[in-house]
């Protein structure tokens, strides 16, 4: 006999069971300009990832003398992304928003943590995310698709000759996972996002080692089971992304 004082497992609005991914799909080629570039699509949420080679370093690196190269992201929403109606550029008010460089300098501390910057020698690696249509995780989409396109740009390097070997230290993805009236949630879209009462955030190397870990308590503390059952299904879901993300990312 059930328990009548058991909680109702959370219905997804999309039917999906709670340790389910939206349905991914990688295209590339997209941004034929750019050494490499991968559209991702999350469910509704679609993140255009371009990676471009610039052979110089910042300033900061020449000025310190520090040596190799450098990775890093720059993160937008384009106007139309969300269904709340056009969104100025930010471009169009002359500043970027504190919570698009929070994103960007995750993506881009999310890919480095897999680059030996020493060995890719005196260069920049761009990687540009443009958000397309938004409907919840457009930053962890952001790292799973930028970390492909960077890959490819690293690939087609070695093709060229311009590197000897590939700087590439491992493999990254990145999901969104939350608590919905009680239930641990993998993959949530805005209106399960909208209604969690812990959002968390998880980057990880194919080692299954963290990056990065953003968690936050909606509306009341929640205990360590709730966080682990949280990191199981993020761990899950990443070793997914991961394994489709292997069908891309010879390709340019």
């Amino acid at each position: 006999m059930s328990d009548p004082s058991a909680a109702t497992p959370f219905a997804r609005p999309d039917g999906r069971a709670p340790d389910a991914l939206r349905p991914v799909a990688f295209e590339t080629g997209v941004a034929g300009n750019a050494a490499a570039s991968v559209l991702i699509r999350m469910g509704r949420t679609h993140v255009l990832c371009a990676a471009t080679v610039e052979e110089a370093v910042p300033g900061w690196m020449r000025y310190q003398k520090v040596p190799g190269g450098w990775v890093t992201a720059e993160y937008s929403m384009l106007p139309h992304a969300s269904d709340g109606g056009r969104m100025k550029r930010e471009a169009s008010q002359g500043r970027l928003g504190g919570r698009t460089m929070e994103i960007q300098r995750l993506i881009g501390r999310a890919l480095r943590a897999v680059v030996d910057l020493k060995q890719l020698g005196p260069r920049t690696i761009w990687v540009d995310c443009d958000v397309i249509q938004a409907d919840g995780g457009t930053r962890t989409a952001s790292i799973t698709g930028g970390y492909l396109a960077l890959r490819m740009a690293i690939f087609r390097l070695m093709a060229e000759a311009r590197i000897e070997a590939s700087p590439l230290l491992g493999r990254v993805a990145a999901v969104s996972v939350g608590m919905v009236e009680g239930t641990p949630l993998l993959d949530l879209n805005y209106p399960e996002d909208f209604r969690a009462d812990v959002d968390m955030n998880v980057v990880m190397t194919d080692a299954r080692e963290y990056v990065e870990v953003q968690g936050t308590a909606e509306a009341r503390a929640f205990p360590r089971t709730s966080l682990n059952a949280m990191l199981d299904l993020a761990e899950k879901g990443i070793v997914e992304l991961l394994g489709l993300g292997e069908a891309v990312e010879g390709t340019r």
